[in-house]
């Protein structure tokens, strides 16, 4: 990253000082402490999914409640909070939330080379935190999103580094908990790297396979939650819903034309994210923009597709805020995230059922700012990293996408 002294960017990479870390933790605690206050079974959505395991284990199909919408290699992964006493849910499961989203910033932060200890990561944690409807949404309810906020910086990063097939793995136990990163095979398809795609399919497949041996319903997923899934029939989850197939027809537009329109929208951005990876000029920014446009794109078709879900990409997409050329340095990407600001109220938006239309608005917006930017910077020169990044110039030979060899320095030696 190449800064002047007057560029914000120096400044906000340099190391932080000890008053700002306590901050942050405040900023954490309270909202760790405000929801096990709050909450008794540690949240709404892990309440579903505890339910779930818990009929697994009288002996019940964990299908039979329609908003189980997992594998079933979820239903053993939450087995064992069964066990544990309500009182500990409360306090553990907004604690392991909040932990998942730490942790999934700390390594989009490494993904961009921004050190971990910088003024950028503690007031960009800290800000998400504060700023950011959906962060304290997701930990009040609990929702296992939080794995994939985690695991897709997580296996970016692996892929910055050369190491497909651990990405591969990373993001197949993701989607063994929840197949929220499915669109991630997508990134795999465009890279042409097969032997990691297969890892990437295999770990749920085996996973979810061995578990459904185990139910009373094995095909549970493939009949209940998958019809559910397409359709969207309940009326109560659709009042959450905000992908435009659920929001225009709320808005008068039939029903059928909000779904064309929505896929329509789906695939200009696969098309996007895929002339986005095919230019790959060097840095972080070609990896992290190509994901946040996979699962934008997605976000916009998927049914249901709730506000929580923009934590997957908008943590990855602020952490490259360093880096000239990057979305976040253009002011639509912050204009669509006024509508999440918390406390603010909207008229005629006010009751909670009527929060998608904002929460449309900002997926809306943000797949139009990233879809308009990746085709836009086509005939961009390469953003180069900010001075204030410690980085190491060491060439590595690195293989493109066409099968070309290209000189690519090599990830910085920051401390993590």
């Amino acid at each position: 990253m190449s800064t002047g002294k007057n560029d914000i960017s120096g400044w906000l990479v340099r190391r932080s000082p000890w008053p700002l870390w306590w901050g942050l933790a405040a900023v954490l605690g309270a909202t760790v402490g405000g929801v096990a206050r709050a909450t008794r079974h540690g949240g709404m959505d892990n309440a579903i999914v505890v339910r779930a395991a818990r009929a697994w284990l009288e002996g019940r199909s964990p299908y039979d409640d329609p908003h189980f919408l997992y594998l079933p290699s979820a239903v053993l992964a939450a087995a064992p909070q069964t066990l544990l006493p309500q009182a500990l849910l409360r306090v553990l499961v907004p604690l392991a939330v909040t932990a998942c989203l730490t942790a999934g910033w700390a390594c989009a932060l490494r993904l961009h080379r921004v050190p971990w200890d910088s003024r950028f990561a503690v007031l960009g944690l800290a800000g998400l935190a504060a700023g950011f409807a959906p962060f304290g949404h997701l930990v009040r309810l609990g929702n296992w999103t939080a794995t994939a906020v985690l695991a897709l910086p997580l296996a970016l990063l692996l892929v910055s580094r050369g190491r497909w097939t651990a990405a591969g793995a990373v993001l197949g136990a993701a989607l063994a908990l929840k197949p929220l990163l499915a669109p991630m095979v997508l990134l795999f398809v465009f890279a042409r790297r097969w032997r990691a795609l297969a890892v990437l399919a295999g770990v749920p497949a085996l996973a979810s396979g061995g578990s459904a041996l185990l139910l009373p319903d094995p095909t549970g997923f493939f009949t209940r939650t998958l019809p559910f899934l397409l359709h969207g029939r309940d009326a109560f989850v659709r009042l959450y819903e905000a992908s435009p197939g659920a929001v225009l027809p709320r808005l008068g537009v039939p029903p059928l034309a909000a779904q064309v329109l929505a896929l329509a929208a789906c695939a200009a951005g696969v098309a996007c994210a895929y002339r986005r990876w095919c230019r790959a000029d060097p840095g972080p920014l070609r990896i992290a923009e190509t994901a946040a446009g996979l699962m934008l794109s997605a976000f916009l078709v998927s049914r249901p597709s709730y506000d929580h879900y923009l934590l997957v990409v908008v943590p990855l997409l602020l952490a490259g805020l360093p880096y000239a050329g990057s979305v976040t340095r253009g002011p639509w990407f912050w204009l669509a995230l006024v509508p999440q600001m918390p406390g603010l109220s909207w008229p005629y938006l006010e009751p909670g059922r009527r929060r998608a239309f904002k929460d449309s608005f900002t997926l809306c917006a943000l797949a139009v700012t990233v879809t308009y930017r990746s085709v836009r910077r086509s005939r961009a020169r390469p953003s180069r990293p900010e001075a204030g990044v410690r980085e190491r110039r060491t060439p590595v030979v690195a293989t493109t996408t066409l099968g070309e060899k290209s000189s690519e320095p090599r990830h910085p030696s920051t401390s993590f």
